[in-house]
């Protein structure tokens, strides 16, 4: 059977559609956000959207109330489509969710961990150190999130991996603007964190990835402090 056929009732079949054009839209403009080329607050306009991506302005409409559906865009009577400016609370209880799904995996790829593992986890690290010494933050911010993939996946928890993908591209916003400032540190931490599960130390393991989350967590509530004075009270929580 062909790849692009679908199998439905005997005797029948059915050709599997591409994907509509407004998810392809979709799909670009969440990657602009996500990576910071459309920053928050940005407005959004229609026209120039089309342009960039080539489409009609109608796809970029159906996209864009997609993305307010989704939370990464708001639309704004009389004024037009704007990137999403995340609260400092909305920031915060997802950053310490994530922390929570990130303890336990690296505590259950402790137990799990075989060589081959741990040397993808190593050569990813080792990786994330040249993007460091080159200051190539594109590349930092997706080595890291590739890392902590990594990790997740081999604590061979179904539901703890569908659940981190639930929240990947946020942690990937919110750590984007801090991975410079994080930089050296985080790949230290990373390197603390791969010899934690190398070792099998489950606790270790566990305390490294806690501590490493919390870092981020504050990196990003103390950017957000210095660009508009919030979150004070919020950066001696612990999670």
């Amino acid at each position: 059977m062909s790849v692009s056929e679908t199998p439905t009732e005997p005797g029948s079949r059915r050709i599997a559609r591409p994907v509509p054009l407004r998810e392809s839209v979709y799909t670009a403009i969440l990657d602009m956000i996500v990576s910071r080329s459309l920053e928050p607050g940005q407005h959004l306009v229609e026209s120039e959207l089309a342009v960039m991506l080539g489409v009609s302005r109608q796809p970029v409409r159906e996209a864009l109330q997609w993305l307010k559906n989704d939370g990464w865009v708001d639309l704004r009577p009389g004024l037009g489509a704007f990137v999403h400016t995340p609260t400092v609370e909305e920031a915060d209880q997802l950053l310490a969710v994530r922390s929570l799904l990130e303890t336990e995996s690296a505590r259950l790829a402790a137990t799990c961990a075989d060589a081959d593992g741990v040397s993808r986890l190593r050569e990813l690290c080792d990786r994330g150190h040249a993007a460091l010494g080159s200051e190539d933050v594109a590349t930092m911010v997706a080595l890291n999130a590739e890392l902590h993939a990594a990790v997740m996946k081999m604590s061979g928890n179904d539901v703890l991996v569908e659940l981190a993908a639930q929240v990947d591209r946020r942690v990937r916003w919110y750590y984007t603007p801090v991975a410079r400032h994080r930089g050296k540190q985080s790949w230290i931490e990373h390197a603390a964190l791969i010899d934690a599960i190398a070792a099998g130390d489950a606790e270790e393991a566990a305390k490294v990835m806690a501590a490493h989350t919390e870092h981020t967590r504050r990196s990003y509530l103390e950017q957000r402090d210095d660009a508009d004075g919030s979150a004070p009270a919020l950066r001696g929580r612990v999670h």
